[in-house]
């Protein structure tokens, strides 16, 4: 699951990179893009590893893409952007120092990914527009001519500023454009990189709203303090008056943004847990853990992570007759843990 990171050069968007994943930015990367793994901190990973003793537990992590720096001229822009199409959300980093003006940056950053966006659109029409000028089937025409229809109005929708949903579109209409990956519908969490001495850093998520949240982070401070020891750091946050963002709270929240959850697989040899879309079937999460296990799949035996830790035993699960059966069709909840049953 890839989160892409995004900003316009000197926001400290590679600073925000090296602390959420522990992977020091390369400068030769830095035309292409540079992806890294950021583990998703799970209490409930060590309360299961207390009752299962595995010789293995595997934390589930976001891959996170580093993207080159963004021109305030919006020049290039739109191939930078494409790097990140396939992401599940976005995080816009803006600066908040030296004079820089996040509220400014938010919106040139909306106009880039409309640009981005009517390109590759426009793009598509085009190539529809010389397509039916030559000699088709009609019901190859007819496909191309409502595929058409449908970008022109999604066209439309990106230059008003309207989310598609918004724009009276059918939901036959709105699967044509899926394969866009259009970046207006990503979820975002913009992220304001303040001055290490920043007094007032809430002027700065006053706007936030649940559809485009906002945090204020001092991006290089947290960076500084992540590389020193646990007892160096907590002496220099006690003379300095200062504390430490939440780094695993926002991993987790990054997870929530994008509508992924996790489920679990437990054993003897390894507990781990899995990424899940929110939302995803029994069917969905086997094929998480093996294309095998969905192609064969039979049912899915279901308990969960509450009531395992409160009972401390699978088997005093089932004497309470805690464990399910569910079929593929089943809507995996984020405190499941699955055994799937298949056949080779």
């Amino acid at each position: 699951m890839k989160i892409g990171l995004v900003g316009y050069r000197g926001s400290g968007k590679s600073t925000l990179f090296e602390w959420l994943s522990g992977v020091a930015p390369d400068p030769a990367l830095s035309h292409s893009g540079q992806s890294a793994m950021a583990v998703i901190p799970e209490s409930r990973l060590d309360q299961l590893a207390a009752i299962y003793h595995p010789k293995k537990v595997t934390t589930a992590a976001l891959e996170l893409v580093d993207t080159p720096g963004l021109s305030r001229t919006h020049e290039g822009n739109a191939v930078r952007l494409a790097l990140i199409r396939e992401a599940v959300c976005l995080v816009l980093v803006v600066a908040a120092f030296d004079g820089s003006d996040p509220m400014a940056d938010m919106r040139s950053f909306d106009e880039d990914l409309m640009l981005a966006d009517m390109e590759i659109l426009a793009g598509r029409i085009e190539r529809i527009e010389q397509a039916v000028k030559k000699p088709l089937h009609r019901p190859e025409r007819d496909a191309l001519r409502h595929e058409e229809e449908t970008l022109k109005l999604v066209l439309g929708a990106i230059e008003s500023g309207k989310p598609l949903r918004e724009a009276q579109m059918t939901e036959e209409q709105l699967n044509v454009t899926r394969s866009f990956r259009l970046l207006c519908e990503k979820p975002r969490l913009v992220v304001v990189n303040t001055a290490d001495d920043e007094e007032h850093p809430k002027r700065f998520t006053a706007a936030s709203t649940d559809e485009l949240p906002i945090i204020a982070i001092p991006a290089g401070l947290e960076l500084e303090l992540a590389r020193m020891t646990p007892k160096d750091r907590a002496e220099f946050e006690r003379e300095m008056g200062v504390g430490g963002t939440d780094r695993e709270g926002l991993i987790r929240r990054l997870l929530y943004i994008s509508g992924h959850m996790l489920f679990f697989t437990c054993s003897e040899k390894e507990v781990r847990s899995w990424l899940l879309c929110k939302g995803g079937t029994a069917l969905e999460a086997a094929g998480a853990v093996h294309t095998d296990m969905a192609r064969g799949f039979i049912r899915a035996e279901v308990m969960t992570t509450s009531d395992l830790v409160r009972l401390g035993s699978e088997r005093e699960l089932k004497a309470q007759h805690l464990v399910r059966q569910e079929h593929k069709h089943y809507i995996v909840q984020d405190d499941d843990i699955l055994l799937i049953r298949f056949s080779v």
